[in-house]
């Protein structure tokens, strides 16, 4: 299998690493929104969140929280973005969250998508009615 990230925790691609342990990886963005812009990745190779294993979720998103508040006190940042794709717009197939520090004025505007309202309360409802369906609930 090919993956940079992959080749980036096996330390057979260059990245400039800010944190690892026996759990993930954190490297600079080679394109980053703004100086800081960190992935963190699972050493594990798994192309999306929902691919975890269950036990690998915690201790992964224990590790995102605090490089998240290393890259906003590091940075000097009022606070951060930190988001992941899942299949669509997922650059590198290997699951990785970004932590991007931001401030006041710094030129991104909420998400990078336009935003809209439901119609009203009953297709709201009946949205989120398909998603309990879809959690068992």
């Amino acid at each position: 299998m090919d993956c940079i990230f992959c080749d980036i925790v096996a330390d057979r691609r260059e990245g400039h690493r800010v944190f690892e342990d026996e759990r993930v990886v954190a490297f600079l963005d080679a394109r980053p929104l703004f100086p800081g812009h960190t992935l963190v990745v699972p050493r594990e190779h798994h192309e999306t969140l929902t691919g975890l294993p269950a036990e690998t979720v915690g201790p992964f998103f224990e590790r995102v929280q605090r490089i998240t508040a290393a890259v906003e006190s590091g940075m000097e940042a009022a606070g951060s973005f930190v988001a992941a794709n899942n299949r669509i717009s997922q650059s590198v197939p290997h699951f990785h969250m970004h932590v991007v520090p931001r401030n006041p004025k710094d030129g991104l505007r909420g998400f990078f998508w336009p935003r809209s309202r439901y119609a009203g309360e009953d297709e709201a409802e009946a949205v989120a009615a398909r998603l309990r369906s879809a959690l068992g609930e």
